[in-house]
């Protein structure tokens, strides 16, 4: 489980392909020596294990199924990700509650004064409600507006500068995971419509 609120930018040190996957390194110094293998960590919004600690840097592995749903297939060497470890218990809930299961990618559409439209696919913006919380690569934003193919959010200064959001450009991809709690409404509402 995290909250969206992300501790470090962390540069990809390395890319192999192990399988039908590929094992990232990613040299993180505030974020490394607080792993353990077998800890859970976002990487750009996808829950990844970790396989190898050492030196400053982690490894995890992207499976098959994580490419095919996100946008770490596409990484390069040199490349940021954004990161965030996982909760431990106390500690503060900045964000919003996040799994790390990436339901989609988006596209950026446009950006201005720190105001970007993503394209998004109808599963995903069944789920969008304005003011109503989702994380785009890892980050827990507020979505400021809706449209039938699209939703805005507004990123602050502090955004633009601690994440990989800041450099975006239309046309790029992103990792989006809508709000669980309102997976858990529909269903809800679903299931009592059926046995009502």
């Amino acid at each position: 489980m995290f909250t969206g609120i992300v501790r470090e930018r962390g540069q990809v040190a390395s890319i192999e392909r192990e399988g039908d996957g590929v094992r990232l390194e990613i040299a993180a110094p505030g974020t490394a020596p607080t792993l353990a293998v077998g800890d859970s960590v976002s990487v750009s919004g996808a829950c990844l294990t970790a396989t190898a600690v050492a030196n400053g840097t982690f490894s995890v592995t992207a499976v098959p199924e994580t490419l095919s749903r996100t946008t770490l297939g596409r990484l390069t060497v040199g490349g940021e990700v954004n990161l965030e470890p996982a909760l431990h218990a106390g500690d503060a809930l900045g964000g919003h509650f996040v799994q790390g299961h990436v339901d989609a990618v988006g596209r950026i559409a446009s950006i201005e004064d720190g105001r970007v439209w993503i394209e998004a696919v109808p599963e995903v913006l069944r789920y969008c409600v304005e003011k109503g919380s989702i994380t785009v690569d890892g980050v827990s934003l507020t979505i400021a507006g809706l449209r039938d193919d699209a939703f805005e959010v507004a990123l602050i200064p502090h955004t633009l500068e601690v994440t990989t959001l800041g450099a975006v450009e239309p046309g790029d991809g992103v990792n989006l995971e809508v709000d669980v709690l309102a997976k858990y409404v529909e269903k809800l509402i679903d299931r009592d419509t059926v046995s009502g």
